[in-house]
């Protein structure tokens, strides 16, 4: 989608052997847009310097392990890797970090702590009746009441 409005690269690398170089291919011919691609595909046993690098027309080659284009793809491929790893550890942990108790009044951290403790996580929470929740010290009928409601209206 990026490249519809912008300028195109010179080298388009797919993390991946000739399947994802075909499904690159038919994305930007869906796009009406022409690239120079190349699959890049671990090699045997997926140890680094093996890879082969996958070309359009259906060649590909194997470069040698000391050769600085494969050092170069390498790094390019590794860089990715990491940029695409951080940025989904950050969204699974944001996602983990949020709470459907957080949103009912009045209830803070140390009573949402309290009462995953005592049901021993969310799913215990969820599933426990008006009157399971009365039985957490400290939580009180009222706020047994309003947690009940909101996890179950």
């Amino acid at each position: 989608r990026r490249y519809k409005k912008a300028m195109l690269p010179d080298l388009l690398l797919i993390d991946g052997g000739k399947g994802q170089l075909h499904m690159a291919m038919e994305v930007m011919q869906e796009l009406g847009l022409d690239a120079f691609m190349v699959g890049v595909s671990k090699g045997e046993g997926r140890k680094p310097g093996l890879e082969t690098l996958h070309f359009t027309d259906g060649t590909k080659i194997q470069l040698p392990e000391d050769h600085k284009a494969l050092h170069l793809i390498q790094q390019v491929r590794d860089e990715a890797h990491r940029f695409a790893i951080t940025k989904h550890r950050a969204k699974r942990d944001k996602k983990r970090g949020s709470s459907v108790l957080e949103v009912i009044p009045g209830l803070g951290p140390k009573r949402r702590r309290d009462l995953l403790t005592h049901f021993g996580g969310i799913q215990g929470v969820l599933k426990a009746s008006e009157n399971d929740l009365k039985l957490v010290p400290g939580l009180g009928d009222v706020m047994a009441r309003t947690i009940y409601k909101v996890l179950h209206e």
